[in-house]
């Protein structure tokens, strides 16, 4: 008989556990060189261009460099095309506006403090980071601007060297991307799903071969473990790709990303498989080999059932659990032919630029109000102690708050770091240790190359330590790239730095310490919200009208879609928080992180679920069977509004999914079947009961855990 020895390693030191971190998230991945050389290369270019022909704020187009989606090259066109729009726009926004106010003092203070409302409500509301970013950032580097006691013509005359440097730094990136990206569409999320599913595989095979885990093996698992799938949902989130597409990608990378974490788990146990134990492990390795080859070939897997022996079960940690979520995989491709079909961008349904609720959720307001107070309180300081040269704690505000959601500690350690080392370490270190010894630009080229590389390199890590690397990339670039010389006085970098580290600091007051909230508690409210949000989809369509149900179709999944993106993100932050309730809160995130693979199978389920609801061309269903759908959809709705309840701490209201609840659909379906001769819809039938019967198994288990847990509200 096999036996299981449970003892886990003791918890790692501080100094340890930030060792292991960093060699995780700083470990070269399938096409992360490229991407950094080419990074580099975008940005020297920017750089000697400017610096030659003497293009001023050349740190605006050095940073676009780094921020362009780089997915794909039609997203990188889609990426450079917007981010010249809205930055034409925001500089006609500059010239026209300030033209009505640059004379009046007390009207020109209430149009740059409009004007930050303004840009961080962009901020907030277009989906896109970095389009966002280059409205915003014309703001907060023009007002400075235009503060200066100098003629209109000389404002004029900067506000469009801005827009030049800019429009230079995004021609190049894309010039640099097209010439150089040589890759089949899918590949970046493809790729790395593989790796994964191959590092498990392999795994198992130990255990069925061998009776014991490889070393190899448990230490490339457990690195894939430490990195996540963060990045993965970064690349989907940005990309041009179909939103079917996206759908069934998040789905599968959420469901390989639970799995790697669970058998990286089960190799710090200790046991001993006995041959039986050694069959199933083999069956189970096989499985996933045919779904990574799947994958690969852009095919759909095909379903995976498993006869689980009860004594493996038992013996073997976690065998029931990596059945389970190995079986939801293929379920992540419902309701489709191929995965190549679904690659490519669908213009009719194409991502929405901005969020579908920009214009009716508070939290946008809340968001723009708080970062307007940030920028505006930096505005007012180095006004009233006269001290321009530390307006770049604007600049900074809005950097920033592309990263500043919830309360995270993570954040600020980054934020603050990044300056701290961008700044003061590499800034003025090599204002007094490198520079001063340089006399022409080839010897500034090379220290701006080591620089960008290890920013690029950092910022190519997944979202728990990206943002270093942009900051430590803005705070060098403030310092070196805003005049056409060396920059060796240090108080020119001191003010930078000071200024940087201000927007820093009023950005942390600001949406960390008034009015926020602890990440546990935003990720489990924003948990229930999506529970809310998917029952009210699998209600829908409600409207007769077609257009109005088509619509309210698109914002609700692009709506839900976006709430499973934040519940990951505040996940991770809640890792980097501590405090009395820190255990508590590592529970609940364990447990919604558990949870959110189901709730994304079901979403994917409803989203198939909704065409025959709504009568789409092809998806046609019999009037009876239609009604029953409705009920058993009802039932499963109410299903997910008392799973929200339970979390949420109200009154439990059980509404338990009751075991017959199919039978009426099973008979109008069969009923339907036997009076038609038409094949085509028999086979359409049987393809949506056995939607329907996953949705109703998907929802009935979800259900039995969320009861079940301890939410400790």
């Amino acid at each position: 008989m096999a036996t299981t020895v449970q003892t886990l390693p003791p918890r790692p030191l501080p100094v340890a556990w930030l060792w292991d971190f960093l060699k995780s998230e700083l470990a070269p991945y399938p096409g992360r060189i490229e991407v950094v050389a080419r990074m580099v290369l975008a940005a020297t270019l920017i750089m000697l261009i400017c610096m030659t022909f003497r293009i001023p704020q050349a740190f605006q187009g050095a940073i676009y460099s780094l921020l362009i989606t780089r997915e794909s090259p039609r997203g990188t066109l889609q990426s450079s095309g917007l981010i010249f729009v809205f930055f034409v726009l925001g500089t006609i926004y500059v010239l026209v506006s300030v033209s009505f106010f640059i004379s009046y003092p007390s009207l020109h203070f209430l149009w740059v403090v409009a004007s930050f409302f303004l840009a961080f409500y962009v901020l907030r509301v277009v989906n896109n980071y970095a389009v966002a970013a280059t409205f915003s950032v014309v703001i907060s580097v023009a007002i400075p601007l235009w503060d200066r006691n100098v003629p209109a013509e000389t404002n004029v005359e900067d506000t469009l060297w801005l827009l030049l440097a800019s429009v230079l730094g995004i021609a190049l990136t894309v010039a640099v991307e097209l010439v150089f990206v040589r890759s089949k569409p899918g590949d970046e999320i493809v790729l790395p799903l593989a790796e994964r599913l191959s590092a498990v595989e392999h795994l198992l095979l130990s255990y069925a071969q061998s009776r014991r885990a490889a070393p190899a093996a448990v230490k490339d698992l457990i690195r894939l473990d430490i990195l996540g799938t963060s990045r993965l949902r970064r690349v989907l989130g940005r990309s041009d790709y179909s939103f079917h597409y996206r759908s069934q990608m998040n789905g599968a990378v959420a469901l390989i990303g639970r799995l790697v974490n669970i058998v990286a788990a089960q190799s710090q146990l200790s046991f001993e498989p006995t041959v039986r134990d050694q069959q199933q492990l083999q069956d189970l390795a096989a499985a996933i080999a045919r779904i990574r080859a799947s994958l690969l070939n852009r095919q759909i897997p095909a379903q995976v059932q498993f006869d689980l022996d009860v004594e493996t079960a038992r013996h073997v940690p976690f065998l029931r659990e990596i059945n389970t979520v190995v079986s939801l995989i293929p379920m992540a491709f419902v309701a489709s032919n191929s995965i190549e079909t679904y690659a490519t961008p669908d213009d009719t349904a194409s991502p929405a630029l901005m969020a579908p609720d920009a214009f009716a959720n508070p939290e946008h307001l809340w968001f723009a109000l708080r970062g307007c107070l940030a920028a505006s309180a930096c505005y007012i300081i180095y006004n009233a102690i006269a001290w321009p040269g530390i307006s770049t704690a604007v600049t900074t505000c809005f950097f920033t708050a592309l990263s500043t959601i919830g309360s995270s500690r993570q954040k600020q350690i980054l934020r603050v770091g990044g300056a701290l080392v961008g700044g003061f370490l590499i800034g003025m270190g090599a204002q007094i240790f490198i520079l001063p010894y340089l006399d022409s630009i080839a010897g500034f080229t090379v220290l701006f190359i080591a620089v960008t590389a290890l920013a690029s390199w950092i910022l190519t890590s997944s979202p728990r330590l990206a943002y270093f690397g942009l900051q430590l990339a803005l705070a060098f670039y403030l310092i070196n790239l805003q005049e056409f010389r060396i920059q060796t006085s240090l108080a020119v970098a001191r003010d930078r730095v000071v200024g940087v580290l201000l927007g820093l600091s009023m950005m942390w007051l600001v949406f960390d310490q008034i009015g926020g909230a602890p990440g546990a508690v935003k990720m489990r409210k924003t948990f229930i919200s999506g529970l809310r949000l998917l029952a009210q989809f699998a209600r829908e369509p409600l409207s007769t009208d077609r257009r109005v149900a088509e619509a309210r179709n698109l914002s609700l999944r692009e709506t839900i879609a976006g709430n499973f993106d934040q519940v990951r993100a505040l996940a991770d932050g809640v890792v980097f928080e501590f405090g009395s309730n820190r255990q508590h809160d590592l529970v609940q995130r364990s447990e919604v992180l558990r949870w959110q693979p189901q709730v994304r199978i079901l979403f994917i389920n409803r989203v198939a679920l909704w065409r025959y609801r709504a009568k789409e061309p092809g998806f046609e269903l019999p009037a009876a069977i239609v009604a029953a759908q409705q009920d058993v959809d009802n039932h499963l709705a109410a299903a997910l509004d008392a799973m929200a309840a339970k979390l949420d701490g109200k009154p439990p209201h059980e509404d338990t999914i009751p075991a017959t609840l199919l039978e009426h659909l099973d008979h109008a379906v069969e009923a339907s079947i036997s009076k038609e001769s038409d094949e085509v819809l028999a086979a359409r039938l049987q393809t949506f009961l056995s939607l329907c019967r996953k949705t109703k198994s998907l929802t009935a288990a979800l259900q039995g855990e969320i009861l079940m847990a301890d939410t400790g509200v």
